[in-house]
């Protein structure tokens, strides 16, 4: 049919977040292309992941959060799933952050404040098929 509408790639990204601001922020550079489903600690995250896993093509995960780190919450994804991208973002640039990150599973560790041409070419490298 020549009127059907092409169905634009929007890929499913959890988001692990504990700061209401930093969410909107993220929301803000890449809401209009993706979408986004929010958790606020490292509990939340991995009850996301558990329930829509499968759909989920990537994940934004804060390392310093409540209950549970992003640390914690991704060695215990990363047993469930070796595949998923899972981008950490810290507010610390200690190598030592970045390394604990790595080792716990991080594909890649971004640091806060995240900018727009960041946070979008980081997910452009696993999500080839999004277009901003």
């Amino acid at each position: 049919m020549e009127n059907e509408e092409i169905k634009e790639f929007r890929p499913l990204v959890l988001v692990a977040e504990d700061d209401d601001s930093n969410f909107k922020l993220i929301k803000a550079i890449i809401g209009k292309k993706c979408e986004l489903l929010w958790a606020k600690n490292g509990e939340e995250i991995i009850q996301l992941f558990r329930e829509n896993g499968k759909e989920a093509q990537a994940i934004l995960m804060d390392i310093k959060m409540p209950i549970m780190t992003g640390l914690e919450a991704t060695t215990v994804i990363r047993s469930e799933d070796k595949e998923i991208p899972i981008i950490m973002q810290t507010a610390y640039a200690f190598s030592s952050d970045r390394e604990n990150a790595m080792r716990c599973g991080a594909t890649e560790v971004l640091v806060k404040p995240i900018t727009l041409g960041i946070l979008r070419g980081c997910l452009s490298n696993y999500l080839p098929n999004i277009t901003w």
